[in-house]
């Protein structure tokens, strides 16, 4: 029984949604973005909120699933996401070029990262990345790939690196 699915989607000021059957789309302030809800799962607009309910009576899961996606979608046109990733290791370097992000991590070649559609880029010093974008899963999508280049080695920490994230030390091996 899904817990989710029961509380409504309040909708800020400024965002427009509009429902044509299973196609909502969401405009704001950031940019806009469209979700198709899955046929189990009817969706009103009520007071100004989104209510979410299975159209069986059954599948609740599925029901959670969609408003969660949808809260995902009115966050991300109303106030956006972002990433913050950190370069650890002597030379490695970032630089945000136009749509692109140019990568120094110690390969004998600089790696050149486009940037896809609705995802942007800052680089505030040259050990620091901040990818922003309305589409929760596309910014988290492009961190996951420019982290993965060069993940984190657990005896220095060098790499890319989430900025809230742990790396776990090993220690190093003793004679």
């Amino acid at each position: 029984m899904s817990r989710v699915a029961k509380k409504p989607v309040s909708l800020p000021k400024g965002v427009e949604i509009k429902i044509d059957g299973q196609l909502i789309s969401f405009k704001g302030p950031k940019g806009t973005l469209e979700q198709m809800v899955h046929e189990s799962v009817n969706v009103e607009l009520k007071d100004g909120e989104l209510v979410f309910s299975p159209v069986d009576g059954v599948d609740m899961a599925m029901a959670g699933t969609m408003r969660s996606l949808a809260d995902n979608n009115v966050t991300g046109v109303s106030a956006g996401f972002e990433r913050r990733l950190q370069l650890v290791g002597v030379g490695y370097r970032a630089q945000a070029q136009g749509n692109t992000l140019k990568l120094e991590l110690g390969f004998s070649h600089p790696i050149n990262y486009p940037m896809p559609e609705g995802v942007s880029v800052e680089t505030p010093s040259q050990t620091e990345i901040v990818i922003r974008g309305a589409d929760k899963q596309k910014v988290g999508q492009v961190a996951a790939e420019v982290r993965a280049f060069r993940p984190p080695e657990p005896y220095k920490g060098k790499g890319v690196k989430y900025a809230e994230e742990n790396i776990l030390r090993k220690e190093a091996k003793k004679k």
